[in-house]
C-alpha cells in the first residue's frame, strides 16, 4: 500500500498525544485494511488455484473460457466459499 510518502512522516509521530477516540479510530482503520488484505489474499489464492485446475494449459483460448472451463471454475469458486462458510460457522460455534 502506498502513503505517498506518509509513512515517513507517520514514523515520528508520537501515539500518545492522540485522544482517546482517536487512538480508537487509528486502531479500528489497521483491524479494516487487515481484514481487506486478507480478504484479497483469499481472492488471490482462489484465482490461483480454480485457473490451475480448471485451465489446465494456463491460457484462455478465443478470449473467453470453452464449455468445460466455465463450469469448472464456477463449481470451484462454489466449493471454495461453502468450504469456507463451514469453517466459518465452525469457528462461530467455537466461539461461544
Amino acid at each position: 500500500m502506498d502513503l505517498g510518502g506518509a509513512s515517513s512522516s507517520l514514523a515520528g509521530l508520537d501515539l500518545n498525544k492522540l485522544s482517546d477516540r482517536d487512538k480508537h479510530e487509528l486502531q479500528q482503520f489497521v483491524v479494516n485494511e487487515s481484514q481487506k488484505a486478507r480478504i484479497q489474499s483469499s481472492i488471490h489464492s482462489l484465482t490461483d488455484t480454480c485457473f490451475r485446475k480448471c485451465i489446465p494449459g494456463g491460457t484462455i483460448k478465443k478470449g473467453q473460457l470453452d464449455k468445460y472451463e466455465e463450469p469448472c471454475v464456477r463449481q470451484c469458486v462454489d466449493r471454495f466459499l461453502d468450504a469456507n462458510l463451514v469453517v466459518l460457522k465452525e469457528l462461530e460455534r467455537l466461539r461461544q
